[in-house]
């Protein structure tokens, strides 16, 4: 089976009208400011297909920060939990990191944090050393599964940017420029739409419109894509494919194929603070070192809203310890589904607004020579489903196994999923699936 995720973020920044972290926890902590982002949507959109990468988002507000100043670099530093120019000495640095996090938030650090007096000019060479290895490690070979991360800048032809802006991004996020002309719009969106179709190797082959371009005002649209294709560790036989009812969240039955196997997974059954029981089961891909959670309320009537806001990176580690590996049969979802979420109301309520206002946005470390804010920052996101890259139709044979077989896990109504990269911590990928 193969499933496949490309992920595109982009922000349209218009003019106006060392520390050094334990490499888990820098990345765990990065994966659960986009789990914050991806709570804040399910609120809003309880009964949506979401999907959305919290590093895709962790990388895009770091590159944000290494242009931002005063009290709009505040603001994310304070949002994204990690302050790469805490002043004190160590202690006193760690506690300032820690003040960031809400209450219940605090343990998600896993490890020892250690946070050294820091100039803001060295701002990404601690915590962008860190991420940048985090992002080898994402990336690498070893993992047999193919994931792809690029960064962009594509700036207005002309547009004076400062040299560490440019050159930290290079570095820490491999992240590079470009220069277009956005007074002529479709040429300009034309552009950036290819670079990403490349990236994301024609999954998402548009990402924005000529009309989301000002030909007056856009400067700088940054762009950070995320491409990810595994095959299943244990296979789903295409026989083993058969129609079945998935009930959606608006209690509509629909007839969707469903993969389905009995083999070896890791699986459990845990609980939020309020006694809401759901299973989770881990679905590891064929290099193994990344792998799919799947958390499904055990009550049809637990909708995933009532979940959702009590898993953070915390959570997902506590499943990774304490899940038991069982002989299960697996019954799920083959589905496509593609979402278009807009970030800037999540970002406002976690805190990030300054950057969104002309007459407060200070990125005064991207140019000097205009005043910029952030106009829209959205993404686009396309998750496919499929056995081993196949587009057939689903098999009608039936399976053929007695009720005394083990147990099952049938995924047949609203479920929330990760794709975690295990030596990191990182959660690549992450989305709630409500109706097929």
């Amino acid at each position: 089976m193969n499933w496949i995720f490309s992920l595109l973020f982009a922000a349209v920044i218009l003019p106006h009208t060392y520390s050094q972290f334990n490499p888990l926890s820098l990345e765990e902590l990065g994966s659960d400011i986009g789990i914050q982002v991806f709570n804040q949507l399910v609120k809003a959109r309880p009964r949506d297909n979401l999907v959305v990468s919290p590093h895709g988002i962790a990388s895009l507000l770091g590159m944000l920060q290494l242009g931002a100043d005063g009290k709009t670099k505040k603001q994310l530093t304070t949002v994204m939990r990690y302050s790469v120019n805490a002043a004190g000495s160590k202690e006193e640095s760690q506690q300032h990191v820690i003040s960031q996090l809400s209450p219940n938030r605090h343990q998600m650090l896993r490890g020892p944090l250690v946070v050294h007096r820091l100039r803001v000019e060295n701002l990404c060479y601690g915590v962008g050393k860190l991420l940048k290895k985090t992002n080898r490690a994402i990336i690498s070979k070893k993992n047999k599964d193919i994931v792809t991360i690029a960064n962009a800048v594509f700036a207005k032809s002309g547009l004076k940017m400062e040299v560490p802006f440019v050159s930290r991004n290079k570095d820490v996020f491999q992240c590079s420029v470009k220069n277009v002309d956005f007074e002529d719009q479709n040429t300009a969106s034309d552009s950036i739409n290819q670079c990403v179709k490349n990236k994301t190797n024609g999954m998402i082959d548009k990402l924005i419109s000529p009309g989301d371009i000002d030909s007056a005002l856009t400067r700088l649209v940054l762009v950070n894509a995320v491409y990810f294709k595994g095959l299943w560790k244990s296979r789903f036989q295409p026989e083993n494919t058969k129609k079945r009812t998935f009930n959606g969240a608006d209690g509509k039955p629909s007839q969707v194929p469903m993969l389905a196997q009995l083999s070896l997974f890791r699986c459990g059954t845990t609980s939020t603070p309020n006694d809401l029981w759901y299973n989770i089961i881990e679905l590891p891909y064929h290099g193994e070192n990344i792998s799919m959670l799947i958390a499904l309320p055990t009550e049809s009537t637990t909708p995933l809203s009532a979940i959702i806001p009590h898993i953070s990176t915390k959570t997902i580690q506590s499943w990774m310890t304490t899940m038991v590996q069982k002989r299960v049969q697996v019954i799920l979802p083959k589905f496509t589904a593609v979402a278009e979420t807009d970030l800037k109301d999540p970002l406002k309520a976690l805190g990030i607004m300054d950057m969104f206002e002309p007459s407060k946005a200070n990125f005064a470390k991207i140019t000097r020579t205009e005043s910029l804010h952030v106009s829209r920052i959205f993404e686009k996101a396309k998750i496919e489903v499929s056995e081993d890259g196949t587009k057939a139709s689903a098999a009608t044979t039936a399976i053929l196994i007695a009720r005394s077989s083990p147990p099952w896990f049938i995924v047949d109504r609203p479920f929330v999923f990760f794709i975690r990269h295990n030596p990191t911590g990182a959660v690549l990928f992450m989305g709630q699936i409500n109706k097929l």
